[in-house]
């Protein structure tokens, strides 16, 4: 479970060659380029790092998997529930051990519902007021069972959500009632099939993972698993290509530049994986304070991003053209919105019309742009001469994820505007427009546009107290088709998710939920 002292100092020496030039290719272990969670708790975070991670340390119940995504039974077996979809049981697998050794039983399951309700943080979100804690019970050792206070249509879209961790090794670490969250915010309590390595975590920098031989589902599938996984964040993304072009990284983020793709297709050491995803790429404005008050404002800078130029030339048709919150190929997507169109014309109009509100273009409005992440600044650039031409004084920030997610937890700290993904945690409109646009999840980042619409709030709530989708599809799509004519946020395009991979790497297999991050199924040469 521990990296030696040797592959420690071949990691240090491959990053500090990384920067050089100079090939370093690590025998045995993978070296990842993007970025470790700011903790290790899945039960206190749910974004992109945490899923890149959390993948791979642990298990859920069910797990999707391929493309497009199918949600399919991990520790438990199989479920059933009741008509009226309040009563719901999973039974697990047998023998299913943590990385300590520990049986998983129904309690550690149990323990887990009950501690993410309790921590009430990000992965919570999808199950708050509909599910008590007392209601998540285990009638023997194999089953679990959940009574849930209403109808919800998303419950099992969204049980992949919740990490399965080993109660008594959490609870064996709790303090003044903490439900073990400072102890597991820097150490691990899983079954999944990569182990973390203790002492190897430097937050937000780095993390070390070794294989777990005793995963449930054994490792006959696969001849020449990876032993070790390194992740070390690259500060920018040139300095993962550069890795990855000199041998000493493995493995990418998937949000490549498209004009790295070709350079990356040409080295005989690396080549690019290319897969249409479910991740939608949004412009958000801080609807709650001055001046995105003004809808006439947000409709002004919707017109004036251009789409397809940022499509087609800076992205090389490596996207689709997503007019709203929810990507186009998923249920609940209106098909007769038409959205917003590049137009410098209506743009004026619509700026004219904010200025008779009070608004002052010479303000400067700033928009927050992911430094690490080169795309948010060429979509950011491209913006600022856009409203340049019309007279609106855009200002780029330099930030990071962990600063933005931080700051939007309310409106008053909110940046103006700021870039960033959604991407499917879930595969359910729930996990696009209804936690983006409820007012109910106000302070999440999810939801840090600030909008609030009544009758928004109110169609999503009918649409995820129904089961049937035929019933919950048409109040997602109004509710959908309401957002956009508010003009809340500015929606881009749905990804085609670009990663550098090593040419000694096969094996990959992309699902959009979790964005390809599960490694249990690559193999490596050397």
């Amino acid at each position: 479970m521990q990296i030696t002292r040797r592959q420690g100092g071949a990691l240090a020496m491959a990053s500090l060659l990384a920067a050089r030039g100079v090939r370093a290719a690590t025998p045995g272990v993978l070296v990842r380029s993007d970025s470790p969670p700011a903790n290790l708790d899945p039960h206190q975070l749910f974004d992109v790092p945490m899923m890149g991670y959390a993948l791979n340390a642990y298990d859920g119940l069910y797990r999707y998997e391929n493309n497009p995504p199918e949600l399919q039974p991990w520790l438990a077996e199989g479920h059933t529930a009741s008509a009226d979809g309040l009563e719901w049981e999973f039974r697990l697998r047998p023998e299913v051990r943590f990385h300590d050794g520990a049986p998983l039983t129904a309690e550690d399951v149990v323990y887990s519902f009950r501690r993410v309700l309790a921590l009430g943080k990000a992965p919570a979100s999808a199950f708050l007021g509909i599910l008590k804690p007392e209601n998540v019970t285990a009638p023997d050792a194999r089953t679990v069972r959940f009574r849930l206070e209403r109808a919800y249509g998303p419950f099992l879209a969204a049980i992949p959500i919740v990490a399965i961790v080993n109660s008594r090794l959490v609870r064996a670490n709790e303090k003044d009632g903490d439900h073990g969250a400072a102890w597991l915010a820097g150490n691990e309590a899983g079954s999944g099939a990569y182990a973390f390595v203790p002492g190897s975590l430097t937050t937000l920098e780095r993390l070390d993972m070794a294989r777990f031989e005793g995963h449930f589902l054994g490792w006959s599938d696969n001849p020449s698993p990876v032993p070790r996984i390194a992740v070390r964040a690259a500060k920018e993304t040139s300095t993962g290509v550069l890795g990855l072009l000199n041998g000493s990284i493995d493995w990418t983020d998937s949000y490549l530049p498209t004009d790295q793709v070709e350079q990356i297709q040409g080295s005989r050491v690396a080549q690019v994986a290319k897969d249409v995803s479910m991740r939608t790429f949004i412009i958000r404005m801080n609807n709650a304070r001055a001046p995105f008050t003004s809808l006439n404002l947000r409709k002004a800078m919707a017109h004036a991003f251009n789409y397809d130029g940022f499509i087609q030339e800076i992205l090389k048709g490596y996207a689709d053209r997503n007019a709203g919150p929810i990507p186009n190929q998923l249920w609940g997507a209106p098909k007769d919105a038409p959205g917003y169109a590049y137009d410098l014309d209506k743009a004026r109009h619509f700026l004219k019309l904010a200025q008779a509100e009070g608004f002052n273009p010479r303000q400067q409005i700033r928009i927050h742009i992911q430094s690490q992440l080169e795309q948010t600044n060429q979509a950011a650039q491209l913006f600022q001469s856009d409203l340049q031409s019309i007279g609106v004084n855009l200002r780029i920030v330099a930030d990071t994820w962990a600063n933005i997610v931080s700051a939007t937890a309310k409106p008053e700290t909110s940046p103006d505007m700021w870039i960033h993904w959604v991407s499917t945690y879930f595969v359910d409109p729930e996990n696009w427009v209804g936690q983006m646009y409820d007012s109910r999840f106000h302070g999440t980042w999810k939801a840090s546009s600030f909008y609030r619409n009544e009758k928004v709030d109110a169609l999503l709530q009918r649409a995820r107290g129904l089961v049937a989708q035929a019933e919950r599809a048409p109040l997602y799509e109004e509710a959908t088709r309401q957002v956009m004519a508010d003009c809340a946020d500015i929606w881009v395009y749905n990804t085609v998710e670009l990663r550098g991979l090593a040419r000694r790497l096969s094996g990959y297999r992309f699902c959009p939920a979790g964005g390809g991050a599960e490694m249990r199924w690559l193999q490596m040469k050397g």
